[in-house]
């Protein structure tokens, strides 16, 4: 399987003992104004929409070319760098991203708009892996912490993207994607200095192989008379079968919640203008309040799950949101606007979390881990993005709403996930 391929050859890396926070800082602002650039298009749609004459189905294969390109590349990256640390693809990745920006403002038909995001989303694919591999190191023994400082900043940038759209794309259309090139811009002259500034950036702190590993844990075994030595394979095997199984529910939220999260981003303006009949400028601010609030669930949930154990963040988190989900669509405006936040935030608590539980899933594997979970957050967003595009032209947007409601319970399959205190035994 290629997963367990990428995990078996990947080099293994672990964290400094203490916490760079000027660096967790510089890389939750660079998350920011990534995000910044990728999550302005699907809240650009209602813009658009009208201006390239676009259908639903067109929009979700917009949201899937740019989602897509980020999930397909991002575990191959991720494997690339935990061999060899490529702080380069930072500057490298925002230059693809600021040249996509540059071919919206340029876009005339559906086939040059795909072509833009086409290349934010590789810029996008470039960033992450590689910024997450920099915040587990830079993160010491807080990594709940350091990895709730990167992504709030990420779902920051993409709690901003309604008030960009409000701001500049709703007076001046598609043309104020040329302005969204001056975040990029700044992105690059901080990763320049942080590349310069922080000599971990390009360090690789290798632990012994895992075939040296093994056997080490056979010999201890064996001398502390725990465990017979010729039972060691079988018991490997098993408990990389039962971390694959892990995965396998892990990636089953992260498909409940990505879908979700791509539905309300991508086609809940649309519902809300619609069935409430506001206009496009009043729209934004029903997903400023669910991108914000996810944002500071996010940060929160970090240090919750250090506290709780990462495992009960990530069941509650789907739990917790289901009722909020099935009312959703049978609120007044008033009442979706205080329903909308709540949703947010405890739907997105479990964004960074599911990314640590990865990496404890595999540990040592950093590049590998965020991709897969990062990246197909984007894949699957991708998918669900094309699926509800078409399902909004086959049923009508309210409908669509509706059926969106119920997939929070799909991500319920994270009580079978393994406890923390297992996976501590794993390592």
């Amino acid at each position: 399987m290629f997963v367990i391929k990428l995990f078996s050859s990947a080099q293994s890396i672990k964290p400094q003992t203490t916490t760079a926070f000027t660096a967790l800082w510089a890389l939750g602002i660079l998350h920011l104004l990534n995000d910044t650039l990728q999550a302005v298009i699907p809240a650009s749609f209602p813009i658009l929409r009208p201006q390239l004459d676009l259908s639903f189905a067109q929009i979700g294969w917009t949201a899937f070319t740019l989602n897509a390109t980020a999930s397909l590349f991002q575990p191959v990256i991720g494997w690339w760098i935990d061999a060899r640390p490529r702080p380069y693809l930072l500057p490298v990745g925002m230059g693809f991203s600021i040249l996509g920006m540059m071919l919206v403002g340029l876009a005339n038909s559906f086939t040059t708009l795909a072509m833009a995001v086409f290349f934010i989303g590789v810029g996008s694919a470039m960033f992450h892996p590689e910024a997450s591999r920099i915040t587990y190191l830079a993160s010491g023994i807080k990594r709940g912490l350091g990895q709730s400082m990167f992504q709030v900043g990420g779902n920051t940038g993409q709690a901003l993207s309604p008030l960009w759209v409000a701001l500049l794309f709703v007076p001046f259309g598609k043309h104020a994607a040329f302005w969204m090139v001056v975040p990029g811009m700044i992105a690059m002259i901080i990763m320049l200095w942080l590349i310069r500034t922080f000599p971990m950036m390009g360090s690789v702190q290798s632990t012994a192989s895992p075939a040296r590993a093994t056997h080490k844990h056979r010999r201890a075994s064996s001398q502390q008379g725990v465990l017979n030595p010729d039972d060691t394979p079988a018991q490997d095997q098993r408990i990389q079968k039962k971390r694959m199984v892990a995965l396998m529910l892990l990636l089953g939220l992260i498909f409940a919640r990505s879908w979700y999260h791509v539905g309300m981003s991508n086609f809940y303006a649309f519902y809300v203008i619609d069935r409430y009949g506001l206009s496009p400028r009043s729209a934004q601010l029903y997903l400023f309040l669910f991108l914000l609030s996810g944002a500071l669930g996010t940060f929160l949930g970090g240090p919750l799950a250090d506290r709780i154990g990462k495992k009960n963040v990530l069941f509650y988190s789907m739990l917790l949101s289901l009722p909020f989900s099935l009312l959703l669509p049978y609120l007044p405006p008033t009442g979706a606007l205080m329903i909308v936040p709540l949703l947010g935030f405890i739907l997105l608590s479990s964004f960074s979390v599911s990314v640590v539980y990865a990496q404890d899933l595999f540990p040592g594997h950093v590049g590998v881990t965020s991709g897969l979970t990062i990246g197909l957050a984007f894949g699957l967003g991708a998918l669900g993005a094309v699926a509800l595009g078409v399902l909004v032209d086959w049923i009508g947007i309210t409908q669509t709403i509706i059926a969106m409601s119920f997939l929070p319970l799909l991500g319920l399959t994270a009580s079978k996930l393994p406890d923390d205190n297992i996976l501590k035994k794993w390592a």
